[in-house]
This record gives C-alpha cells, structure tokens and sequence, in this order.
C-alpha cells in the first residue's frame, strides 16, 4: 500500500475517533476497511505523531482520543463544517470581548481549506441572512473560562462588586451557572456574605479570581428562571402584573426574556410580569401589546394607563 493511502487512512481514522467517544478495534476497521491489526498500526502511528488514543482491554473497551498538549486538526464532514463557518461568522459580531476578532481568524483558517462547493453554500446562507440584535455589553472572555472552571470545579470566586450606593465591595461567591440573555451576561451564586441566593453582571465584576476554597454543591433554584425573575423585577423601581388576553406564546413573541416573564394562567389568558422606572412608559408599553388586559398591580399602572388614555383621546380631537 502506498504512502499517500496510508495516510489518507490514518487520517480517517482519526476522524472517526474524534466522531464518537469510543470505538471498537472492530468497529474501527469495518469503517475503514482493513484488518484489527491494520487498526492497531494506525493507532500507533497517530500516537507516534503526538495524539493519546488511549486502549482499554476486555470487554465493552476499545479507543479513545484523550486530551493531549495541543490541539489536533479536527476532520469535518461537510455538514459540520457549514454549520461551524456560519457559527463563526455570527460569532464575528458576539459579546464576549476579543470572541469576535478569534472568530474571524478561526473562519480565515477555514475558508482557505473548505471546498468551493462548501464555500460557496456559506456565503450563501451569510448572505441571506440579517441578524437583528441590540448594543450589547462585551464580557472578557477570560472572566468566561475564570467562573466556567469555578463553576465545575465546585470553588469560591471572589471578586468586586458595586452595591446600590455604587461603592465597590468585595464579594465572595459559589458560583453554579453563568446565563447569557442576549444582551447581557449573568452569574448565579451562592452569597457566602449574605448567605443567600444572588445574581451578578458579569460586566460588573472587578479583578475576579477563583480560590482554593472548595465547597459542596447545594440545591439550588433553575438558574435559567431564577435569573430572569431577577433581571425582570429587582432593577426596577416598579413591578407590574399584567394579565393578558393571549397565550403565554403569543406575549413570548413581543416581550424578550430579559424584558418581562410569562406566567401561564387559565382560559386563553396569561399574566405578564415586568419591570419599569416610569409608569407612564409602562402603561404605553402595555397598550402596545395589542391585546386585551387587566392590570393586577400596581394600582397606579391603572391611574397611569387612564390618564394616558385622557390624552391620547384630547390628540384625535
């Protein structure tokens, strides 16, 4: 056999190990076409070039690809190689500080390699599409990995944080997950201080580090729905329900998840809770949902709604 088929194969079979998180010697050599022992050649060369495939005997074992100390090529198949460029270039334009300028170097290494045929079905999905999305706030993508390892890892972070007065203070934290709402970032944790549930900006951080100090996970609350009851009520100076003649879906549709939560209710209604610092704006907001409502409280939101009401219908005279 020759050498250019050798590799070709090699190759393949690095792809394969990187396909699933463990293969058969058996398997592996069905898929390639050769004999186990061809399989087990191969498996030296690559770690002979540098990549821990790791082999375990009996039965149920096989091959792995373990982590080494540097990053293998990865092998794509067509469909996974779209899917990544596209990601790349929505990336290009993300919230994670320096996220966008790696992008496009990641995209640059791939589009040289890519087959036209690839290429050109990216730049056709590129192409047609637009994505609408607000100023966001950029997060250091070092902080990310920082609160990710603490995150898995089970210890504290500690780190500084303006209160409401905006004095900075230190804070230590057991963080349990980050939440992306597509504006901003969050972070879930366990106030060691003030013994209690908490969520903090991420953009808000100051100098985090995380400590030697382990700790044993608790039960916590979804942080998904946690950090959106706070981010949709705490800012606020006024909280307001709202029940909505619509479906939870349909009020889905026109109120961001960062803006508002739905609650389901009962026959055909939903209530919609909301944060606002003026009234005024809520009521004007809420008028523009297009659908019929009933306001729980604040009772004021009803006197803001009727007097935007009075001078909305002194205009049309």
């Amino acid at each position: 056999m020759s050498v250019e088929a050798t590799t070709e194969r090699v190759l393949r079979l690095l792809g394969l190990l990187q396909r699933r998180p463990s293969w058969t010697a058996s398997a592996l050599a069905a898929e390639l076409g050769v004999t186990d022992r061809s399989v087990r050649r191969d498996v030296e060369r690559l770690r002979a070039l540098g990549y821990p495939v790791h082999a375990t005997a009996g039965v149920g074992g096989g091959y792995r690809l373990g982590a080494g100390t540097r990053l293998p090529p990865l092998l794509l198949d067509d469909e996974e190689a779209i899917a990544t460029a596209v990601s790349l270039r929505m990336a290009s334009g993300g919230t994670v500080a320096g996220a966008g300028e790696a992008a496009l170097r990641a995209l640059a290494k791939l589009d040289q390699v890519m087959p036209p045929r690839l290429r050109a079905e990216v730049r056709a999905v590129h192409g047609a599409t637009e994505t609408l999305v607000g100023p966001g706030v950029q997060i250091d993508a070092e902080l990310l990995v920082t609160l990710a390892r603490a995150c898995r890892d089970a210890v504290r972070v500690r780190f500084r944080y303006p209160g409401r007065d905006g004095a900075e203070r230190e804070r230590t934290v057991e963080p349990v997950r980050m939440v992306a709402t597509g504006r901003r970032w969050y972070l879930m944790a366990w106030d060691a201080d003030r013994d209690g549930w908490r969520t903090f900006r991420l953009d808000r951080m100051r100098g985090a580090v995380a400590t030697t100090w382990r700790f044993r996970p608790r039960e916590h609350p979804d942080p998904v729905a946690y950090v959106q009851h706070a981010v949709t009520g705490a800012p606020y100076r006024h909280l307001a329900r709202i029940r909505v003649h619509a479906t939870p879906d349909e009020v889905r549709e026109l109120i961001p998840p960062q803006v508002g939560r739905v609650e389901d209710d009962r026959d055909g209604w939903c209530v919609l809770v909301v944060g606002g610092a003026d009234l005024d704006v809520l009521a004007l907001h809420t008028a523009r949902l297009g659908f019929d409502v009933e306001v729980l409280e604040p009772a004021e939101l009803r006197e803001a709604a009727a007097s935007l009401a009075r001078r909305l219908g002194r205009i049309s005279k």
